[in-house]
C-alpha cells in the first residue's frame, strides 16, 4: 500500500514539475515577443511595420510585409540582439507600396 502511495507522489511531483517548466518558456518566450514588437516600434527605420513577431525556445520568428531590403535586414538584426534570442528566423517579404 505504501508504494502506491509513494508511486501516486512520485507522479504528481514530476507532472507539477513539468507545468512549471513548461510555464516558464512560455514567460520567457512571452518576454521575447514583447521585447523584440517594442524593438521593431521604436526604430525609425523598421517602424514597427506589419511584421508579427513569434517565439518558441528562443528562437524568434518575424513574418509579414515591409517595403525595402534595408527594413527587413534591421528587423532581423533588432531581433538578434534581444538577450535571450538564439536564432532569427527572417521571414519577411518585401512588397513594393
Amino acid at each position: 500500500m505504501k508504494t502506491k502511495w509513494m508511486g501516486v507522489a512520485v507522479l504528481l511531483f514530476l507532472s507539477t514539475l513539468t507545468m512549471a517548466i513548461a510555464a516558464d518558456k512560455t514567460a520567457a518566450d512571452d518576454y521575447l515577443i514583447d521585447t523584440v514588437r517594442s524593438r521593431l516600434a521604436a526604430d525609425s527605420l523598421v517602424k514597427g511595420g506589419n511584421i508579427e513577431v513569434d517565439a518558441k525556445s528562443g528562437v524568434v520568428t518575424l513574418s509579414g510585409k515591409v517595403f525595402e531590403a534595408k527594413q527587413r535586414e534591421k528587423a532581423e538584426h533588432l531581433a538578434k540582439r534581444v538577450k535571450g534570442v538564439k536564432t532569427v528566423v527572417n521571414n519577411l517579404k518585401i512588397e513594393k507600396p
